[in-house]
């Protein structure tokens, strides 16, 4: 029954929240879908049921989901328009060391980088996510890392790690 728990309780905070409803109906559909996705997945999603149900890692993760999109989208948007305007680019691909090992939080911190506008992940290893980057202002990685992606890191290791 490993994983069956947090995945389902996952699934249904998810339908819960697209729905927008909390009729009883809402809920006991929400309830059946939970159990399905959690009995069908769990196992395959959840290797330690004690961290995935660690409320401390789900409040890390809502920190991080607020963050997210209230501040670093904002702040990529806005310099990807002001990039636009002006003209300013300096496009290249840099290589990126990252410090979290799980695939789950490397899987975050390279989509959180490619779902940024101004850096796409194009290709990943063991120790590094190569970026192409809109704006290059440098190519040493660790300099790199701190204005790319060193942000998404650490919320990513506080969840998954």
């Amino acid at each position: 029954m490993r994983g069956v728990v947090a995945t389902a309780l996952l699934a249904f905070i998810t339908y819960i929240v697209f729905t927008g409803s909390l009729t009883p109906y809402d809920l006991v559909t929400g309830v059946i879908v939970g159990v399905t996705v959690g009995l069908l997945v769990g196992r395959f999603l959840v290797e330690n049921d004690t961290k995935a149900l660690n409320p401390v890692r789900w409040a890390w993760g809502l920190i991080y989901f607020l963050w997210y999109f209230l501040v670093a989208e904002v702040k990529a948007h806005v310099d990807v328009m002001r990039r636009i305007i002006t003209g300013d680019i300096e496009p290249g691909i840099v290589k990126v060391p990252l410090k979290v090992k799980s695939e789950y939080a490397r899987t975050l911190v390279a989509n959180s980088i490619t779902n940024t506008p101004g850096t796409v992940v194009v290709d990943a290893d063991e120790d590094y996510l190569y970026v192409n980057w809109i704006n290059v202002t440098t190519e040493e990685p660790e300099k790199a890392k701190k204005e790319i992606c060193e942000e998404f890191e650490k919320y990513a290791e506080r969840i998954f790690e």
